[in-house]
């Protein structure tokens, strides 16, 4: 398939450096229903589909839809589910040699999304997932070392992360979430660190100071970098991002537009990120068109299908 090439945007342009991703990889398998099921009720799906997905084969594919270099490294199971797990890596021309294939089954995530509101709740079965430690780590040092961009998420054991910041002095993307108990330093060492508002409190806990009394995600943010977090993006969905490198709080919005499926968006928001980054972009840059991409993902169904590929039009950011 081809598809329109052209600059990444005023976020800086992709180029060689490389993003090596260390992450989960699923099957998602995608209910659509009128209203999701309240406890002890049963309601008649729509539809049924399956997609790639995993937080982490998620954001590598959008980082390289936009045109940046990028390499993965994690596990799938040995069952049918393999294959289409890691179908949108290969098509967005990830490196794929990092993936393990681990005896059995491969991660999978039960997505249920409201028809109405384009809202959804999240099932994940970890599979292969579990089994990225630390010895999978070792066998990808070359790989590592060479990288200029480290993006983490918590959807694989702490010990795969730790490993891999060790074995790397690339810039580190922490998108913590979900929120696992990692060590101090990896989290200090974040640039950026990425959560929502409730991630934010959640990591403030695991650096061991109380988020009691914290009522803006602006005081979050502030707390977190009080802790010595080098920077932090907080995501809001439909309103944007917040985002701070210690001299000032900035608040990105988002363009106006009518969510059909958010699944896989903050996913979208990491990977253009990641790029943006690698690409030279400043952060502020960098927030402001990975929030563009984020609005894009929630106008199309799915995760991964509905990430821009280079070139693609973005929405405007709201005035």
């Amino acid at each position: 398939m081809e598809h329109e090439t052209g600059l990444l945007g005023a976020a800086g342009t992709p180029g060689d450096a490389l993003i090596t991703v260390v992450g989960s990889i699923n099957a998602d398998i995608a209910l659509r229903v009128a209203a999701h099921p309240l406890p002890g009720e049963t309601v008649i799906g729509k539809s049924i589909a399956v997609h790639p997905g995993g937080k982490g084969a998620n954001q590598a594919v959008a980082a390289a839809r936009l045109g940046a270099h990028v390499a993965f490294v994690g596990a799938v199971g040995e069952d049918g589910y393999a294959e289409v797990a890691t179908s949108g890596l290969r098509e967005a021309g990830v490196d794929v040699t990092g993936i393990a294939r681990v005896p059995g089954p491969t991660g999978q995530a039960f997505v249920t999304v409201d028809e109405r509101t384009g809202e959804n709740s999240i099932v994940v079965i970890p599979g292969a997932n579990a089994r990225v430690d630390s010895a999978l780590i070792g066998t990808q040092s070359d790989l590592l070392r060479k990288s200029a961009v480290l993006v983490l998420q918590g959807e694989v054991p702490s010990e795969a992360a730790t490993a891999a910041a060790a074995a790397t002095r690339a810039r580190l993307v922490l998108n913590l979430a979900p929120v696992i108990p990692l060590e101090r330093q990896l989290i200090l060492r974040a640039d950026p660190l990425v959560v929502n508002e409730h991630e934010g409190r959640l990591a403030l806990e695991v650096l061991g100071r109380a988020a009691e009394g914290l009522r803006t995600e602006e005081s979050v943010l502030e707390a977190l970098l009080e802790e010595g977090v080098r920077s932090v993006v907080i995501t809001l969905g439909a309103a944007g991002a917040v985002f701070s490198e210690g001299d000032s709080v900035v608040r990105i919005p988002a363009p106006r537009v009518e969510p059909v499926d958010t699944t896989g968006a903050g996913d979208a928001f990491v990977g253009a990120l990641s790029a943006s980054l690698a690409g030279g972009a400043s952060l502020s840059e960098a927030v402001a068109f990975a929030v563009r991409v984020g609005s894009y993902a929630v106008c199309r169904p799915g995760a991964q299908p509905s990430y821009p590929w280079r070139g693609d039009p973005l929405p405007e950011r709201t005035a």
